[in-house]
């Protein structure tokens, strides 16, 4: 495939545009400091550097994609739009490069449902929605641009993320993952990669965790 990933720089997307790269995939990594992309001379992958919160800027990097991946994050505290506005940024420009396939990553604390146990619903999730409270909600405006885009999405949910290697993990269509309370960023870029070619997950969420 031809992958475009957003977010490249960050500790998913780096483990992610490995991956893709190692599975024989062409990948365009949109990054702002290509510095700070590890294997740039990798053949395959090819580095755009713009504004992801720029829909003009970014839009020749999804035109011909068959997926396009964002694993932005916020850096600070303080970044309390990032996810929304490079959700917007991202479908404005797919829908414009007639782009389909969109994966995005936000996270599971903000949603409780019925794959949490009774302590995360009444302990764990309360806590992290006082201390996060302008992160989730950035997560929150995200998945509302991606699921109202029009285009073939998923939004994929981790727990916290650590600097973990691989284990097994598991995965849930439409709730949480009960007991899942850390992933590896490492078996979340695999989770990213193996979701973008299953039509299962189309117009879902998708859970990930241990």
């Amino acid at each position: 495939m031809r992958i475009t990933v957003f977010g490249a720089t960050g500790g998913t997307g780096r483990h992610l545009v490995r991956l893709a790269l190692d599975a024989g995939h062409r990948v365009t990594a949109v990054v702002r400091d290509p510095a700070r992309l590890p294997d740039a001379d990798r053949p395959g992958l090819t580095t755009v550097i713009a504004d992801s919160m720029d829909p003009d800027a970014i839009s020749a990097s999804v035109t011909g994609a068959d997926a396009v991946v964002s694993t932005l994050g916020a850096r600070a505290r303080t970044d309390t739009t990032v996810c929304a506005d490079g959700a917007r940024a991202i479908s404005t420009a797919m829908r414009a490069a007639g782009a389909r396939r969109l994966v995005v990553v936000t996270a599971a604390g903000p949603v409780v449902d019925e794959g949490d146990g009774p302590l995360t619903r009444g302990v764990y999730k309360p806590l992290l929605r006082l201390f996060l409270r302008d992160t989730f909600a950035d997560f929150t405006r995200a998945e509302q641009v991606v699921s109202g885009s029009g285009l073939d999405w998923t939004i994929v949910r981790p727990p916290r993320l650590t600097r973990g290697g691989h284990r097994r993990y598991r995965t849930a269509l439409d709730r949480n993952v009960r007991g899942g309370t850390a992933l590896s960023r490492a078996d979340l870029a695999h989770a990213l990669l193996a979701t973008l070619d299953d039509p299962a997950t189309v117009g879902h969420t998708l859970a990930v965790g241990y």
